[in-house]
């Protein structure tokens, strides 16, 4: 299943990757980095709204449709997707009404208010995905990812030319997933009618979930304490330049990791449900030797051509600054992507998700306490130092407590083959002459794909050169049959 996922999920994940990079080089361009950085504000707070009130809903359909049937099912349906059209209803009163109150900046408002607005879309959108994920219907799932991240970024892009400002990208995130809801939601709500709320249900899907939802809200806290902080201590201007560097690096690595996640996730749950901690850590091993092998690559990589791709992908005001603090982000990813997407399973498998809270909560606290001690001494560089800290200790504390739930296995021997074919490939990377632009870009990335290839080969890290051969042995097999 993590295979076929992988494989699947791949097309999605390079679409979700380019809309990331072109959303970077269009809004930094289209936008002042006075707006750029109410976008970057604004996000912040959506996403931590969003995450606060849906999200638990949307990983209880992730967790819990595999062990449902029958009745069960139709009960696990209805009580998921009632729950969310009456939390939308409350949410948007409750959001209208405090805007309306808040006294803050017109231009940040409307974007505040636009962003916030979309999230009752996003979360239907999103519990049909999840379902479709934890069915293992792949294609359904990826296809949509690419209509609303493609159909997000053409809104957005298109308002922006209108003239709306910091608003713009927020438009987009809201329109695409409420024009693609007539397409997933009436088939989902089909499983919902012959079901009944079952409060029961629901209190124990809230003890699951909601722990998480409330990680994750420290995650957004831990990545977005350091825009308010600079908001506060400098301007807005100097958020848009830190959340350009941000993005090019976060991003990069986040379509990584939530590619192999999206695959990792459901086949760690289905191995647990189906074959026992015996399968589940066979299953594991796997994947997270597969997160190494493609991760620390990637992270490496994004540091070191750090100047050229801000030179190619942000606008001529902010890149100099975005990208000083591109190698930390891209430091920074890796960690968390290694916390949320494999250390973390543990308390969601063990179902333990309390744990997950106390884990998080560290990592936030120390955010919050660097970033107030280094940003207003060092500005961007000082909240690129303080998340990047953070996220060490988040790695720290998830693999720590997660040991005493489920403990999930570390292939030692795939990390340090990872390692050795990265450093190598770095030192080949730091060896390209500083031509600038996209030929600088083009010829470093050239050189450490070929280079990181043919080590990993040479060296068979994370066991790829076993998986090269198994393929190549299968399509001759193909081919002679055919």
């Amino acid at each position: 299943m993590f295979w076929k996922g992988v494989w699947g999920y791949l097309p999605a994940n390079i679409v979700q990757g380019v809309v990331g990079f072109l959303t970077i080089v269009l809004f930094t361009r289209l936008l002042s980095p006075e707006d750029f950085g109410r976008y970057a504000l604004a996000f912040s707070v959506m996403t931590l709204a969003h995450v606060a009130v849906f999200s638990w809903l949307e990983a209880s359909m992730a967790r819990f449709w595999a062990a449902q049937s029958g009745a069960s099912l139709n009960g696990h349906f209805a009580s998921l997707y009632r729950t969310a059209f009456a939390l939308s209803v409350v949410f948007l009163i409750v959001i209208g009404i405090g805007l309306w109150l808040w006294p803050t900046d017109l231009l940040f408002k409307i974007a505040l208010a636009v962003g916030l607005a979309g999230a009752p879309a996003r979360c239907l959108m999103k519990l049909g995905q999840e379902r479709f994920r934890a069915a293992g219907e792949v294609r359904k799932a990826a296809g949509f990812d690419m209509a609303v991240s493609i159909g997000g970024l053409l809104i957005g892009v298109g308002f922006a030319l209108a003239g709306a400002g910091g608003a713009a990208p927020l438009l987009g995130l809201g329109l695409a997933p409420l024009l693609a809801l007539p397409f997933v939601l009436p088939g989902e709500l089909k499983q919902a009618r012959d079901g009944r709320f079952e409060p029961g249900r629901m209190r124990s899907y809230a003890l699951y979930g909601y722990p998480i939802a409330m990680s994750l809200a420290l995650t957004v806290v831990l990545s977005s304490t350091d825009r308010f902080l600079l908001a506060a201590f400098m301007d807005e201007a100097a958020v848009g330049a830190y959340h350009a560097g941000y993005s090019i690096a976060n991003r990069t690595l986040d379509v990584l990791f939530l590619w192999l996640g999206s695959a990792g996730q459901p086949a760690l749950v289905m191995a647990l449900e189906r074959g026992g901690k015996e399968r589940l850590n066979i299953a594991a091993r796997e994947q997270l030797s597969t997160f190494l092998l493609v991760g620390l690559p990637a992270a490496a990589g994004v540091a070191l051509v750090a100047r050229p791709l801000a030179e190619v992908l942000i606008g001529e005001n902010l890149r100099v600054a975005a990208a000083s603090i591109t190698p930390w982000i891209a430091l920074s990813a890796l960690l968390y992507g290694l916390t949320a997407y494999y250390f973390g399973q543990a308390f969601t498998l063990g179902r333990k998700t309390k744990n997950l809270l106390a884990a998080m909560a560290i990592p936030a606290g120390a955010n919050v306490i660097l970033n107030l001690i280094l940003v207003p001494r060092f500005g961007v560089m000082g909240a690129a130092w303080a998340t990047a800290a953070s996220f060490g200790l988040g790695l720290l504390a998830t693999m720590a407590l997660g040991r005493r739930v489920l403990p999930l296995p570390v292939p030692w021997e795939s990390l340090i083959r990872c390692g050795v074919a990265t450093a190598i490939m770095a030192a080949m990377v730091s060896l390209v002459p500083p031509l600038g632009g996209i030929v600088e870009l083009i010829l470093a990335a050239g050189v450490g794909v070929i280079v990181y290839a043919a080590v990993a080969l040479t060296i068979n890290a994370a066991g790829v050169r076993d998986v090269a051969l198994r393929l190549l042995k299968r399509r001759r097999v193909r081919k002679a049959a055919a």
